[in-house]
């Protein structure tokens, strides 16, 4: 089968085809360290661990991602100045914060997450191209900026379809010294009250890089002249990911064969984000849910569709992880961390929807159809059915990163495998009893019984071969 993608720039879906047989590059943009991460801030890194696994195991390809870390920009000098902290501490704590909250997630680590800042040199060597191609100029007024010419590139705009005297004037930098409003910084100059540690001598005076620069830098070094995806959230498009394609390829280089962009989520229609005050902190959330449940959220919707967040998101995606982990329970008893083997045999609904643009919601579709399936089987006493049906559910759910017997979800999970244990214990003697009760004819006890854990939040279905329970209340209810 043909994994197809959609290419935000052609904006068509696209057969993807590897630059180099068996091997993928991909660049996304990683957080800016301002501030601690929100759920908002992280769907990027969600939707394309998605992306990775499925590339791994659904195409045996060796895939290298970057994901960089936007360690300076003027955000973080300014939160510096009001704190009184060094920009390189306040930076380097929200970095820390950011690698705790992806792990804490599921995200596997890149392969490799380079900081802006260690990267002047080959900046400074990209903007020396551009100049010497007609591309970029140093502003004359002795400012020390240094700014890409975008008239000088006719291709700009192809990233977003978009003519250049349709677009806005470029905001980053003081207008003063650009030829053109729409100009963007390549380099910008230190100025007065900034740290000297936030600056580096280069030809044009001390400065900084501008953002779009640091990107285009480090995904050369990285994963060459030319590479496969380029990723991030639709709010980069523009101008952060049209202005890297344009200077890049003014410098001869190729750059991205296709890119993607994730979108947002919302609440009340509105983007996430500290501006509204309306942001839910990594840490802050998986108090309510636990971890694997705020993943299964992130992962639940197609990555170009709006998630939407509202009260009761997380309690049904606990519900959903719940009946997932509760049939692999029974399946495979309940004190059971199992990885997949990769030999696995994929259903075929599961791997066409996967290669259909990562059709995530088709997949799911899937893994619940195959859970019960594995139910069904366990109450007709085929065990050995079952056994097979929850390796294919560990095997799919690996790949979105919801295996809930994954080795990873024991120290992130508000619930260890010991309390899920004593969990069952502890049931299992209150249905024991019921069952007696039950052939005693005490239906009064029987009753009292079953009340008693649904009031706990334990559903009771009775089967042909005996009840069985599973939760239905999403953690911190």
């Amino acid at each position: 089968m043909t994994l197809r993608l959609f290419d935000s720039q052609s904006r068509a879906v696209r057969d993807f085809v590897p630059l180099q047989p068996g091997r993928v590059g991909i660049y996304i943009c990683g957080l800016t360290t301002q501030a601690p991460p929100h759920i908002g801030h992280v769907r990027f890194a969600v939707a394309f661990d998605v992306l990775r696994r499925w590339l791994v195991r659904g195409h045996g390809l060796d895939v290298a991602l970057v994901r960089n870390v936007t360690d300076l920009d003027d955000k973080i000098l300014r939160k510096s100045a009001e704190s009184g902290e060094d920009w390189f501490a306040l930076s380097y704590r929200n970095e820390v914060a950011t690698s705790e909250a992806l792990t804490l997630l599921g995200v596997l680590p890149p392969t490799y997450e380079p900081r802006a800042m260690g990267h002047i040199t080959e900046m400074v060597e990209l903007i020396e191209v551009l100049i010497a191609n007609g591309h970029a100029y140093a502003a004359e007024d002795g400012s020390g900026d240094v700014y890409f010419d975008v008239r000088s590139w006719p291709a700009y705009g192809e990233v977003t379809n978009q003519k250049i005297d349709d677009m806005a004037a470029a905001e980053d930098a003081d207008p003063r010294g650009k030829r053109d409003p729409r100009d963007f910084a390549l380099w910008k100059g230190r100025k007065d009250g900034e740290p000297e540690t936030a600056s580096w001598p280069t030809p044009w005076g001390r400065g900084r890089p501008g953002w779009h620069l640091e990107c285009s830098a480090m995904a050369r070094k990285y994963l060459g002249d030319a590479f496969d995806i380029h990723g991030g959230g639709v709010d980069l498009r523009f101008p952060h990911h049209e202005n890297e394609q344009a200077q890049s390829r003014a410098a001869g280089l190729p750059f991205a064969s296709l890119w993607m962009h994730n979108a947002w989520v919302t609440i009340s229609g509105e983007k996430m984000s500290k501006s509204l005050g309306n942001s839910l902190l990594i840490h802050e959330v998986t108090k309510k849910a636990r971890p694997l449940a705020v993943r299964y959220y992130l992962t639940a919707a197609h990555y170009r569709s709006m998630i939407e967040f509202h009260e009761g998101s997380l309690a049904e995606a606990e519900a959903a992880v719940d009946r997932i982990e509760g049939f692999l329970r029974r399946a495979l008893g309940p004190d059971s961390a199992v990885t997949p083997t990769g030999d696995e045999k994929l259903p075929v609904e599961f791997v066409e929807a996967m290669d259909d643009d990562l059709g995530v919601s088709g997949a799911l579709a899937a893994i619940h159809d195959t859970v019960t399936q594995g139910n069904t089987a366990l109450d007709d006493g085929e065990n050995d059915t079952a056994r097979e049906l929850a390796a294919l559910v560990i095997a799919m759910t690996d790949i979105l990163g919801v295996n809930p017997l994954d080795p990873a979800w024991a120290g992130a999970d508000n619930s260890s495998s010991d309390a899920q244990s004593a969990l069952d214990a502890l049931v299992s003697e209150r249905l024991a009893a019921r069952t007696s009760a039950r052939s005693a004819r005490d239906y009064a006890t029987s009753d009292a019984i079953r009340d008693q854990l649904i009031s706990a939040g334990i559903t009771i279905e009775d089967t042909p071969t005996g009840a069985r329970w599973s939760l239905t209340r999403g953690r911190g209810e």
